[in-house]
């Protein structure tokens, strides 16, 4: 579901420079607790410290979908708002520490990350906690379907991508809902990669150029997903997506909020405007590298994904809590 968008549209450009100090600031913060086996201490940490940068945004932002309640973590909560009210409105879609796991033990992966668009554009998913989806680069845009079965989608990805299906590489998440998933996927021919968590990360491998990856399926959850649609969408990919409850309770919630299962959201449906995606390394790995110490200041790699652009930056900062960028 969509909000009414105002008829003054707001350029989310003008918004990089807080959407990269936001993810700086909680990467920064939830460094203190890497290593330390305490997963809700870390998004804790990296929660307050991006709602801190976020309460001095030059606008009004309004958060549609944020992180943690499925699992009763820290978050910025659905329909919080924040910002200093003096300038564009916009829409956010935040997980302000993917990878929380990772994190906590010490493991490459997490990083911090936040998506905004245009106000009224970004969808809702209710009390959906999770989607089933499929992400792909733009050269199989259009040509792949949810109804499809795995074998199907791997061979129609391996026409579009121009190689044989035992040269393609499929993340997955290493969830014991995928089982059969992956088997299936490995029985066809692919190369699997199976992860612990972090399908924004698993997705962005999909969508860079630079990524190891050409393919995405499974469940995980909304904020990734329309997080995810923010990059699809700024980079030119492909991603369709579809509520996938978990449990009774959720699906039950689903079907009283007037919401149809069933229904399968193309990227436009789940991001209906121009967007925006950053994200800063908090662990490192493949896409970003971990923050390091020199000098008494805080160097922080990070990702800026707009206007069919990606960009890397390097942040700096003195504080612990608030880095700024330089």
């Amino acid at each position: 579901m969509h909000r009414t968008a105002p008829r003054t549209r707001t350029d989310v450009r003008t918004l990089e420079a807080i959407a990269l100090a936001a993810t700086h600031s909680a990467a920064i913060a939830s460094r203190a607790w890497v290593g330390r086996h305490d997963k809700n201490a870390a998004d804790a940490a990296a929660t307050e410290a991006m709602r801190q940068v976020l309460a001095d945004a030059p606008g009004r932002g309004t958060v549609v979908i944020g992180e943690g309640e499925k699992d009763e973590a820290p978050m910025l909560y659905n329909g919080e708002t924040v910002g200093n009210g003096c300038g564009p409105d916009f829409d956010i879609a935040v997980d302000p520490l993917e990878g929380t796991s990772f994190c906590a033990k010490n493991h490459p992966g997490a990083m911090a990350t936040i998506a905004f668009a245009e106000p009224g554009t970004l969808w809702s998913p209710g009390p959906g906690f999770y989607m089933d989806k499929v992400v792909v680069p733009p050269r199989a845009r259009g040509v792949v379907d949810l109804a499809d079965t795995p074998e199907r989608t791997l061979a129609n990805v391996a026409h579009a991508l121009g190689k044989p299906v035992h040269r393609l590489r499929v993340v997955v998440m290493d969830k014991p809902r995928h089982q059969e998933l992956i088997a299936r996927l490995l029985r066809a021919g692919a190369s699997v990669h199976t992860p612990a968590e972090g399908d924004v990360a698993g997705s962005l491998e999909v969508l860079l150029p630079t990524g190891d990856a050409d393919l995405l399926l499974g469940i995980g959850g909304t904020p990734e997903g329309v997080m995810t649609a923010a990059a699809v969408r700024a980079l030119g990919g492909d991603m369709l997506g579809r509520l996938a409850p978990q449990r009774e309770e959720e699906a039950a919630a689903i079907r009283a909020a007037g919401m149809d299962v069933d229904r399968v959201y193309t990227c436009d449906e789940l991001v209906g405007g121009d967007a925006l995606f950053a994200a800063t390394g908090v662990t490192g790995g493949s896409l970003l590298s971990r923050p390091r110490e020199s000098e008494g200041t805080v160097l922080a790699e990070s990702m800026l994904i707009s206007n069919g652009q990606v960009r890397r930056i390097a942040h700096t900062g003195a504080h612990p809590n608030r880095g700024g960028i330089r």
